[in-house]
């Protein structure tokens, strides 16, 4: 029998999950690059998933606490939105995906893994991306590192940077 292992899963599992919330710490701490936070707008962000559905996961999450969609501001929801759309460009531009999921799940019910924080999620895909492994054994073959992926995407976003590709 064959056996693929996703050790970095076991951190999602075991992480405190009443802890401190990432998506309010993330943006207030000063390095983006560990963090992998792509982008930062007024008062919403763009930030890689760290347990991706799939290469290029992204989230856009407001600063601000809340759970509720009907709780944000209105510039809070315009520019939430034009960073989804500048979001879909700068997967399109650095990763080339055939298609897109973009949903937010509205409480812990709904399946948010971050029920407290209000979140859209951004999930390149691929013709034939998806296979059996997360039916059969609960896994997720990535074809690319995370610091990878980032400095794709960052250079969709700055092309004049010159960091190399991990």
């Amino acid at each position: 029998m064959e056996r693929l292992w996703a050790p970095w899963r076991m951190e999602y599992i075991t992480q405190d999950k009443d802890g401190d919330c990432f998506l309010c710490r993330v943006p207030k701490e000063n390095d983006d690059e560990k963090n992998l936070l792509l982008l930062r707008g007024q008062s919403n962000f763009v930030v890689m998933n760290v347990f991706p559905y799939g290469s290029g996961h992204l989230l856009v999450a407001p600063y601000r606490h809340t759970a509720n969609l009907d709780d944000l501001r209105d510039e809070e929801a315009t520019e939430h939105f034009e960073l989804v759309k500048k979001s879909i460009d700068i997967l399109r531009k650095a990763l080339n995906p055939e298609g897109f999921n973009v949903g937010l799940n509205l409480g812990k019910v709904a399946g948010a893994g971050v029920a407290g924080h209000l979140h859209t999620h951004i999930v390149p895909r691929w013709q034939g991306d998806v296979n059996f492994m997360p039916v059969l054994c609960d896994t997720r073959v990535m074809p690319e590192a995370l610091a990878s992926t980032y400095w794709k995407l960052k250079r969709a976003i700055l092309p004049e940077d010159t960091t190399p590709i991990i």
